[in-house]
């Protein structure tokens, strides 16, 4: 680093210290000089005279001083007022008074201020910096020309320069700040993480290299620089960093790309040095970095300021460092990002990150496992059925599913058993997608009513459709997350395609609420507005990504812009375009909506005993419904709530 660049860092330090130092003389001090001084008015101060309630005054130039007797630790001051009888006054009340003779001292000249603010404590840490440079270049040699590296590290002794060691911490702004498990203190292996198996087996030959290097340098062949663990949130991508760290019995560094963010320029480009210096003295070892999208956002060229300028400099010292180390040396970079489509073309080429491994949510069987892994954490029952519970948590990533298995306990303990059972879990799923029982929420009767013939219409609609899922569970209990009611279904297996037909009878299902309304009370409620918003999105989906329209065919009229985060979608397509898009849209949830409809009126006497049995009960299972709903007997005495 040239010497312009140590000069221009040198004069940010002293600005900050000037800063300071001038905070503290214009503000802490007069603040605490005043802190036991208070103004009033020179009336008040007549009255407290005449009452006899005065101790001692002070007469200083054009001020009067005075305490009260009460509390003498209080001193009161206000302007003299050229009051001739004065002095009379204080006399007449026995109050002890003097003129306060203001000593002209050599400390209120204001250059000697200046000297003893100011430039006594910046001539002082200029000395501390040269000696501590001078020190710093008899350690290394004596040389005339040395590198400034901010950060430093654990062998500089804390000399003064290495991080500015002898400044009380300032260098500390220069310390990569990573979190260093040593050897299998991660105290997390393969065995911990399941539902993630084509993840993991990409990473074991990230193990097998770390342990028996040799094997792959004999042929030729060396390790990836890195790899990019992509994914939806709390799918699991930091612990399989830290699985990798504890099977491979490495050094791991932990770091979160947000760390690297500093307010000063330059700050965080040398907690990237200092942290690839520590990771060459203890390599072999693993480099994780989480969230890199912070620090790895594609660079648009349009030139930045500030904090952004600080990001481009972090992002280059990061594809620098990368470039500079050698992976046959068993230093392996390991990142993860929810947004993949943000990251700079130059970090993710081949050389730098070779490997992006997907870890996805979890599948069935993965999902399954998940649940099994945690529930070994607890104590459950030997019945409990994780399929039905993993059927009914599809889209559940690994968090999520630890989440169900904590809720399924603590609904456990609150109903005062010492183990959790098969009702736990299932409700525990419940809390998570619709939030907890409003047991104390009063409905009315006729809004009752209204959920249950909504409810009702959505599962009957569901039960009447070749293309639609089991209904597994009806309520119009309210929930936390505002709920009202729901109405569940589950797949009986995994579902990776859905066909144009299976999609159309979700939109007629989510439909089939509000059609039930209108039906039974002939008007319209704002209990559908979700049913609308999920039939909406579903609908524009087929139109625009899918290619399920006759009039657009296959052409691409929307793109996904956040596919792990929510999946937001832009229009890919003309303002006329995307007219007729809308109403492709409209005319699509037309037609589901008087399917829905048709369907109800066909099955009009089920719809109101379905409905009036759901009111009386408030839950019913899928068991029950289908039973109403195929047999128009008597309800069996088993089939209750």
């Amino acid at each position: 680093m040239n010497n312009q660049n140590q000069r221009q860092r040198y004069l940010r330090i002293w600005t900050i210290i000037l800063i300071v130092l001038l905070i503290f003389d214009w503000v802490v001090v007069p603040m605490i000089s005043g802190a036991h001084t208070q103004e009033t008015t020179y009336s008040n101060f007549l009255n407290k005279v005449e009452d006899r309630q005065v101790k001692e005054v002070q007469i200083e130039d054009n001020v009067i001083y005075y305490t009260l007797k009460k509390d003498d630790s209080m001193t009161y001051q206000t302007g003299e007022m050229n009051d001739s009888k004065l002095v009379d006054r204080l006399e007449d009340n026995g109050v002890e008074f003097s003129q306060r003779i203001h000593q002209k001292s050599w400390l209120d000249n204001p250059f000697i201020n200046f000297l003893l603010l100011f430039l006594i404590p910046i001539l002082f840490f200029t000395w501390l910096l040269r000696r501590s440079m001078k020190r710093f270049q008899d350690k290394m040699g004596g040389g005339n020309t040395f590198t400034f590296t901010p950060g430093g590290n654990e062998d500089d002794d804390n000399n003064g320069f290495g991080g500015f060691g002898g400044f009380g911490g300032l260098g500390n702004l220069g310390k990569s700040n990573a979190k260093v498990y040593e050897g299998k203190k991660t105290g997390i292996t393969f065995k911990d993480v399941a539902g993630q198996e084509e993840a993991k087996e990409n990473l074991k030959e990230i193990v097998d290299f770390l342990n028996n290097p040799k094997k792959y340098t004999d042929i030729g062949a060396t390790m990836p620089k890195g790899a990019l663990l992509v994914g939806p949130p709390g799918t699991g991508k930091t612990l399989l960093a830290k699985a990798v760290a504890g099977e491979a019995g490495v050094p791991f560094f932990s770091i979160s790309g947000s760390e690297f963010v500093e307010m000063f320029v330059g700050r965080g480009a040398a907690k990237v040095r200092d942290l690839f210096t520590q990771a060459r003295k203890k390599a072999p070892c693993i480099v994780f970095i989480d969230e890199i999208d912070t620090i790895g956002k594609r660079r648009d060229g349009a030139g930045s300021m500030g904090g952004n300028d600080e990001r481009e400099q972090t992002l280059n010292q990061l594809l620098a460092e990368m470039d500079g180390f050698d992976g046959s040396k068993g230093v392996v970079l390991l990142a993860a990002t929810n947004r993949p489509e943000i990251l700079d073309p130059a970090l993710t080429r081949p050389g730098r990150f070779d490997r992006r491994i997907p870890v996805e949510l979890p599948d069935l069987a993965g999902r399954e496992a998940i649940l099994r892994l945690h529930a070994k954490k607890i104590k459950h029952s030997p019945d409990i059925d994780f399929n039905v519970v993993a059927r009914a948590a599809a889209g559940s990533s690994g968090a999520d599913l630890a989440n169900i298995i904590n809720e399924g306990a603590l609904l456990a303990v609150r109903d005062g058993r010492h183990t959790v059972i098969q009702r736990d879990l299932e409700e525990a799923i419940e809390i998570v997608i619709a939030g907890e029982q409003k047991k104390g929420a009063v409905i009315s009767p006729k809004e009752k009513l209204i959920v249950s013939y909504h409810e009702i219409g959505h599962a009957l609609v569901a039960a009447k459709s070749k293309n639609s899922a089991p209904v597994h569970k009806i309520t119009i209990i309210p929930r936390t997350k505002g709920a009202l009611g729901y109405t569940m279904q589950v797949e009986e297996d995994e579902q990776n395609l859905l066909s144009k037909d299976e999609l159309y009878s979700r939109i007629v299902t989510y439909t089939a609420g509000r059609a039930a309304e209108e039906l039974i009370f002939h008007n319209y409620t704002s209990g559908a507005s979700n049913d609308i918003e999920q039939a909406t999105k579903l609908a524009r989906a087929m139109i625009t990504r899918f290619g399920m329209s006759d009039t657009f065919d296959m052409t691409a009229l929307e793109t996904v812009t956040n596919q792990y985060l929510g999946g937001d979608t832009s229009l890919a397509c003309s303002s006329e375009t995307a007219a007729k898009v809308d109403e492709e849209v409209i005319a699509l949830i037309r037609r589901a909506h008087q399917d829905a409809l048709q369907i109800l009126k066909d099955n009009m006497p089920k719809l109101h005993e379905l409905a009036k049995y759901l009111y009386e009960k408030e839950t019913i299972t899928g068991e029950q419904f289908m039973y109403i709903l195929n047999k128009p007997a008597e309800i069996p005495t088993n089939a209750t709530n």
